[in-house]
């Protein structure tokens, strides 16, 4: 089996894996040698680009690694992406992997509502991918992550609320051609207190996420931290056409993790391969 791309990848120059002045520092070089070393043909090095102002979360929900990023009264501060640092490593990762095609590219958060942000501060069109993630939603006047926000609402209403933004995401022109982890607020649902989930119950709703992804162009990210086999079923059935594929890893050993189920699952639904392992996977 030839690997797709590994198309959401972090580095130390993603803030919460640390940074590239903490622990963190060689992890570009480290998950380039893996990637070699597994036969994964491309990557894109997708680091993190969150420029909310008002992000409220919970101290137990950051790393000890990232709390030190949470001031006083609970709220986020992000530090700046470290453009040249991060374009430097990937010409040295480059020259060291000639085998390895390395992409550039970012995970933009909120790109709906950053995106004038955003542009003050670097060029879209100096990277080659960029992925468009929600990861916050507005309660009470800040923007809170699921994690957190179950601590505070009903469940249902976290996911319903979760899918019900994704249209909002994708309605503008934002420079990003890939949603990402479509299934964010399920990594956090709360199972002590609500038992194992059953996506299932969201079907609607995530169906309407997916038209509304489907309608404006943009692909879907195969998300392989968790695999479902609805995901595929229900984005093709809703007239989605191309596909990614993404680990979301922050380590190296976490690379292109289950990508082979992945592969299999999205051909059963008649996505097939490009022409390079860089391209996106259509029907």
């Amino acid at each position: 089996m030839t690997l797709p791309a590994d198309s959401h990848v972090h580095s130390e120059f993603s803030w919460d894996t640390g940074g590239p002045d903490s622990a963190a520092r060689g992890t570009m070089e480290a998950t380039c040698a893996r990637a070699v070393r597994i036969g994964l043909p491309a990557l894109f090095f997708t680091e993190h680009l969150d420029l909310e102002d008002a992000w409220f979360s919970d101290s137990e929900d950051f790393a000890d690694h990232e709390r030190h990023l949470l001031d006083a009264d609970g709220i986020v501060h992000v530090p700046r992406f470290d453009l040249d640092g991060y374009l430097e490593s990937i010409d040295r990762c480059r020259a060291a992997f000639p085998e390895l095609r390395i992409g550039t590219g970012l995970e933009f958060g909120q790109p709906h509502l950053r995106a004038e942000a955003a542009r003050q501060q670097l060029d879209f069109s100096d990277f080659d991918r960029v992925i468009g993630s929600l990861h916050t939603l507005e309660f009470e006047g800040r923007r809170v992550e699921p994690n957190t926000l179950f601590r505070r609402l009903p469940a249902d209403d976290v996911i319903r609320r979760y899918l019900a933004e994704v249209p909002a995401l994708v309605a503008g022109d934002e420079p990003f051609e890939i949603v990402t982890h479509l299934d964010y607020a399920l990594r956090y649902w709360p199972e002590e207190l609500e038992g194992p989930v059953d996506p299932r119950r969201y079907e609607e709703e995530f169906r309407t996420a997916l038209r509304a992804i489907a309608d404006s162009g943009r692909a879907l990210e195969m998300n392989t931290r968790r695999l479902w086999s609805w995901m595929p079923r229900w984005w093709s059935e809703e007239g989605g056409r191309a596909i990614s594929f993404g680990s979301d890893a922050h380590m190296p050993h976490a690379l292109a993790h289950g990508f082979p189920e992945a592969v299999a699952m999205v051909e059963e639904f008649g996505f097939r391969a490009g022409a390079t392992a860089q391209e996106l996977w259509r029907r």
